[in-house]
């Protein structure tokens, strides 16, 4: 089988060395094996992604040198795939609406905090919502109040055996989806979320490695159910290490990592970037 890698930004903010890494990365394996690096635009959350950030990240991958095989793909064009998977889901019963806030998500879990960063993070959904009839669920959606979509974990795991996933550096896993708990997969204001759309549009893809930071590792084990449920092939992993500044933070957006765009403008060559990402240019 043919290797395809790919890359997959947000375009909330300009690219920085860890999205040069990551970039880097999946497009090296692809060409030093013979295969295919594919770029997909993850523009799902319409309030903060921009045009202009992916005119931005376009150019600089291309100042990079890095190139791609067929059309980029745009989360934001394939909401009507999403839609129809969470309908799958639907029909066999592992999905139901959730009314809380994240307020109300704050005050009522007493479970640990959720690993990995931005919608990863935070404490554990308690599952106050899970209980509900559907005589109630549907009463608070006629009545028009706002609700997520979440994946039922427990019931949706024992619909299978045990699953697992290969990752390069840990090797053969144990899927464990209940360390993330019954995560969001839609919400009023977009019909998906990152974890279903990931899942899918890797499948859809043909995606056979997928090489992304080790802070996203925890998110595999809940793709792997999604996998499952939705019928989909299972790629292998490579989860990479996290580039960090001179102080040991991780390189980050909302931190203000130094821009791609900054360091061109300072004057660095593109091979400079290849050397501070760790590869050979």
């Amino acid at each position: 089988m043919s290797l395809v890698t790919r890359f997959a930004p947000s375009p909330t903010g300009y690219l920085h060395l860890g999205h040069a890494y990551s970039a880097l990365d999946g497009w090296q394996r692809a060409r030093k094996a013979g295969g295919r690096f594919l770029l997909r635009i993850e523009d799902i959350d319409q309030t903060r992604c921009r045009p202009a950030f992916e005119a931005a990240l376009l150019e600089d991958l291309a100042w990079l040198g890095l190139d791609w095989d067929g059309p980029v793909r745009r989360q934001s064009d394939h909401f009507d795939d999403y839609r129809t998977a969470l309908g799958r889901l639907a029909a066999i019963g592992v999905i139901y609406p959730c009314f809380c806030s994240r307020k109300d998500i704050a005050a009522a879990s007493t479970a640990p905090h959720g690993p990995g960063p931005n919608d990863l993070a935070g404490p554990l959904y308690p599952g106050t919502c899970r209980s509900l009839s559907p005589d109630e669920a549907a009463a608070r959606q006629a009545a028009g109040a706002p609700f997520a979509l979440r994946l039922d974990v427990a019931k949706a795991s024992a619909l299978y055996g045990p699953l697992d996933f290969h990752d390069e550096r840990a090797g053969r896993m144990a899927a464990q989806p209940e360390m993330l708990g019954d995560v969001v997969l839609a919400r009023r204001e977009t019909p998906c979320s990152y974890h279903l759309c990931v899942t899918l549009d890797d499948d859809l893809q043909g995606v056979t490695l997928v090489t992304r930071a080790e802070d996203l590792l925890a998110a595999t084990h809940i793709q792997r159910l999604l996998q499952a449920l939705l019928g989909l092939q299972t790629p292998d992993y490579a989860h990479h290490k996290i580039l960090t500044d001179s102080d040991g933070t991780r390189l980050a957006k909302r931190h203000g990592a130094t821009s791609l765009r900054d360091l061109r403008a300072a004057g660095m060559a593109p091979v400079e970037i290849h050397r501070m990402a760790g590869f050979s240019g």
